[in-house]
């Protein structure tokens, strides 16, 4: 995951906490919305994502209104308002999660990422 962090700091100029966090938010988001036997095979390919789910899992929606309304909405939305309590304007958000699918697109394989993206409501849109 290290690799992904420094590429989210290098191309979207973004801190490294805050890249973490929103990694971890996403996958948490794809732990919780897309099909079970379809995401563990996923994360067994990418090493540190379970620690990172762990800590965004941890925090929960984040601070202030936004994390509140994240944290409560659930879905793409939530994961997304999450996401911007976690610092990111929503052109960031939508470039790391962009990122995020191609790094693992990158890893696990086209068509992994396929099945899971089209089988969560709305997430192909984002992506």
């Amino acid at each position: 995951m290290d690799e992904l962090i420094a590429r989210l700091v290098a191309e979207i100029g973004i801190d490294q906490s805050t890249a973490e966090k929103a990694v971890g938010i996403i996958l948490d988001f794809l732990v919780k919305e897309g099909p079970a036997d379809k995401i563990q095979p996923l994360l067994a390919k990418l090493p540190g994502a379970e620690a990172l789910i762990a800590k965004a899992a941890g925090e929960g929606g984040g601070g202030g209104i936004a994390g509140m309304a994240g944290g409560m909405m659930g879905g793409v939305m939530g994961a997304g308002m999450r996401m911007m309590s976690a610092g990111l304007n929503m052109g960031q958000v939508q470039s790391v999660a962009r990122a995020v699918l191609a790094y693992t697109r990158e890893k696990v394989g086209e068509d992994a990422v396929g099945e899971i993206v089209a089988a969560i409501p709305g997430l192909s849109q984002f992506v």
